[in-house]
C-alpha cells in the first residue's frame, strides 16, 4: 500500500475528526451548561443543511446560501429555547437531566418525520471548490474546506469562552450557577445564547458534511450518537477533551472504515465510549 494512500486517509481522518469535535462540542456546551443532553442535535445538523440547500436555489453563491442556512438553525434554536427548554430549566438535578433526554428526544421524532415526509430523498450541498494535489498527495476540496471552516470556527469558540466577558460568565455558570447568579450573571441568558452557539455549531458541521456525502433524514440520529460519543469521551464537560475526543475517534473510524469496514468500525466507537465511562464515571455525574 503506497504511504501517499494513508496520508490521504490521514487527512480525511482529520476533517471527519473536526467534525465531530463540532458536534460533540453541541452536547458538551449545552450539558455542561445546564445538565440538557440534547438529543436532538443531529436533527438541527440537518435543518441547517436542507436550509443551505433551499437558499441555493435562490442564490448560486454557496456562502451566502450557508450563512442562510446557519442563520435558520439558529432562529429555531432560539424558538426551541425559549419554549420547550424553559419547561426542563425549572427543573432541578436529576429531574431535569430526564425530562431534557425526553423533551429533545421528542423534538427530534417529530424533526425526522417532517424531513422524512418533505426531503425524504436527503441533501448534499455543491461546494465548487476542487481538489487539492500536494507533494503528490490528492485531497479532496470538500476535506479541505472541512478543514479550513470547522478549525475556524473552533478557535473562535475557544477565544469567546477565554477572552470575552460573555464567555468568562459562561465559564462561571459552568463552575458555579449560585455564585454567577450572585454576581449579577443572568444563567439563563446565558444558556440561551450556548443553546443557539451549539445549534449553529451543528448546523455548520451538518453543512460541512453534506459538502462531502449526500445526508437523509435518518442521519440525524447518527449524528447524534456520534456527537454524544464524542461528548462522554471528551469528558462531556471538558470543551478542550471534546475537540481531542473528536479528533482521536475521527481516526479510529476512519482508519477502520479503510482497512475493516465501517460495521466492525462503528463497533470500535461504541467500545471506546464504553471504556470511557468504565474508566471516567465520575465525568457525568
Amino acid at each position: 500500500m503506497a504511504s501517499t494512500t494513508l496520508v490521504e486517509v490521514f487527512v480525511d481522518a482529520i476533517a471527519r475528526g473536526l467534525l465531530f469535535a463540532l458536534l460533540g462540542s453541541g452536547i458538551t456546551l449545552v450539558f455542561g451548561l445546564g445538565n440538557v443532553l440534547n438529543i436532538a442535535i443531529g436533527a438541527f445538523a440537518l435543518i441547517a443543511l436542507i436550509a443551505t440547500s433551499e437558499f441555493l436555489a435562490v442564490s448560486p453563491n454557496v456562502a451566502v446560501a450557508a450563512v442562510g442556512g446557519v442563520a435558520v438553525v439558529a432562529a429555531v434554536g432560539v424558538a426551541v429555547d425559549r419554549t420547550l427548554l424553559s419547561l426542563v430549566y425549572r427543573q432541578e438535578g436529576e429531574d431535569r437531566i430526564l425530562l431534557g433526554i425526553f423533551v429533545t428526544l421528542g423534538l427530534m421524532l417529530f424533526f425526522e418525520g417532517v424531513m422524512f415526509v418533505e426531503y425524504a430523498e436527503g441533501f448534499s450541498v455543491s461546494h465548487g471548490v476542487p481538489a487539492l494535489t500536494v507533494a503528490g498527495l490528492r485531497i479532496r476540496g470538500s476535506t479541505v474546506v472541512i478543514i479550513a471552516v470547522a478549525s475556524v470556527l473552533l478557535a473562535l469558540l475557544f477565544l469567546f469562552l477565554q477572552r470575552t466577558y460573555l464567555g468568562k460568565a459562561t465559564r462561571t455558570v459552568f463552575q458555579d450557577e449560585t455564585g454567577a447568579t450572585l454576581c449579577g450573571i443572568d444563567a439563563r441568558r446565558i444558556r440561551t445564547l450556548i443553546f443557539v452557539v451549539s445549534v449553529v455549531l451543528a448546523g455548520v458541521a451538518g453543512i460541512l458534511q453534506g459538502f462531502h456525502t449526500n445526508l437523509r433524514p435518518d442521519a440525524a440520529f447518527e449524528l447524534t450518537v456520534f456527537a454524544i460519543i464524542v461528548s462522554i469521551v471528551g469528558g462531556v464537560r471538558n470543551i478542550q477533551g471534546t475537540v481531542g475526543a473528536g479528533l482521536l475517534l475521527g481516526l479510529v473510524i476512519t482508519y477502520a472504515n479503510f482497512f475493516i469496514g465501517a460495521y466492525i468500525a462503528n463497533i470500535i466507537l461504541f467500545g471506546v465510549a464504553v471504556l470511557a465511562l468504565l474508566v471516567r464515571p465520575e465525568e457525568i455525574a
